[in-house]
């Protein structure tokens, strides 16, 4: 039995942040029914790459959800909703602050309708605040949050790290926040609660030190590259056959390995470099005497040399490394779909790994509006009230 087997949640949100959050509690058996707008249905359908006029990141992005067709914008949809609302655990939504309250939906009647209930609510800049009613996607909670301003090489133009990093850390949070007020409900009896998740916060949280170094020192930290700033060595390192190796042999007892294999004693057993701080003040000298090296050897061979001396070292994956791999394939971190149309697709695993109940897919990514009428059905619409509701649009 998986943990959140008994949970349902309402998701009410498109493209990447709310419907990530949701992917991973379906994952570990919540019911997740999906509200999508009739005939268009979520934006991500048409995303990237898509087969038969539909996009293969819906079969990740959707897998184990149940997809219900209503028009929110209609007196008729928002009274539907009103309905599910009384029965589910979790409400998760990733509009703009106030569409909700547009719709008739605000967090005091959602919470009149049911006490119990978990709001999760994932925006730019949150519920509050000067900005909160600014468009906030991904990118933006990227830059305020201080990630984009340390992407790339100092002097150059900030880069997109190549995946929607800022939508998916708020989906996690989310996921963390939703858990905690579960945690509350349950065990605590406090009832349900609002999540408010900031696309530019879930980013902010994960600048490690950064604001405590500005407290302290004025110190603006800067794009550095490959390199990891004040933690010596730890770079990418070209290789004879113009591949790079990613090396970190910062640990103190690592870096005098490091020095000793590449035939560097002198420097291993320098006092000046015994430790962290002492590396990172030549770390420009430090990292020359491991790319001397590295440059006269292949990849595969630098590798082998490295964790034959307990060398924390690994190359640089793309997805066809990914695929290739026989770790991945160990830990189980590719496994096999279904497309709609039955059309076999290789996707990513479930994580996080629990070991006496872990999570699974248990059904392929819905078809729009797949199943409207089962759980409509459950809420007490007739097939005649649907008939009508369908004829109207509104589902």
């Amino acid at each position: 039995m998986r943990p959140l087997e008994g949970i349902k949640v309402l998701e009410l949100g498109q493209l990447i942040a709310g419907p990530f959050a949701t992917k991973i509690l379906g994952e570990f058996g919540a019911e997740i029914i999906k509200i999508e707008p009739p005939h268009t249905g979520d934006p991500l359908r048409k995303w990237r790459l898509l087969h038969e006029g539909t996009s293969v990141w819906w079969a990740s992005q959707s897998r184990n959800k149940k997809s219900v067709t209503v028009d929110l914008r209609s007196t008729e949809g928002q009274a539907i909703i009103r309905r599910l609302l009384k029965e589910v655990d979790i409400l998760v939504e990733n509009f703009r602050p106030g569409a909700l309250e547009g719709w008739g939906l605000s967090e005091e009647v959602l919470q009149e309708i049911n006490p119990e209930l978990i709001i999760v609510r994932v925006s730019g800049y949150g519920q509050d605040g000067p900005y909160r009613d600014l468009p906030g996607f991904g990118l933006v909670g990227e830059a305020m949050g201080g990630f984009r301003y340390l992407s790339g090489e100092q002097g150059r133009p900030p880069v997109r790290v190549g995946i929607s990093i800022g939508d998916s850390l708020s989906a996690l949070h989310a996921v963390i926040g939703a858990l905690m007020a579960l945690r509350h409900r349950e065990v605590q009896k406090g009832g349900g609660q609002v999540v408010d998740i900031a696309l530019y916060e879930s980013v902010f949280n994960m600048m490690e030190s950064l604001v405590a170094e500005y407290s302290i020192f004025g110190e603006v930290r800067q794009p550095a590259g490959s390199r990891l700033p004040g933690i010596t060595p730890s770079n990418a390192y070209l290789c004879a056959d113009g591949k790079y190796a990613l090396i970190a042999g910062n640990g103190d007892s690592i870096f005098k390995r490091l020095m000793s294999l590449i035939g560097r004693d002198d420097v291993a057993n320098d006092p000046a470099f015994a430790h962290n701080d002492g590396r990172s003040a030549e770390a420009d000298y430090i990292d020359s005497i491991i790319s001397q090296w590295t440059i006269q050897h292949s990849l595969d061979d630098v590798l082998e040399a490295l964790h034959e001396n307990r060398v924390p070292a690994g190359r640089v994956y793309d997805v066809e490394d990914i695929f290739n791999d026989p770790h991945y394939k160990a830990r189980e971190m590719l496994i096999q779909g279904e497309l709609e149309d039955g059309t076999e697709v290789t996707l990513p695993g479930v994580l996080p790994k629990l070991r006496k109940t872990p999570g699974s897919v248990e059904r392929r990514a819905p078809t729009l509006g797949q199943d409207t009428e089962e759980v409509l059905g459950k809420i007490g619409i007739s097939a005649t009230e649907l008939s009508e509701l369908r004829a109207k649009g509104v589902i």
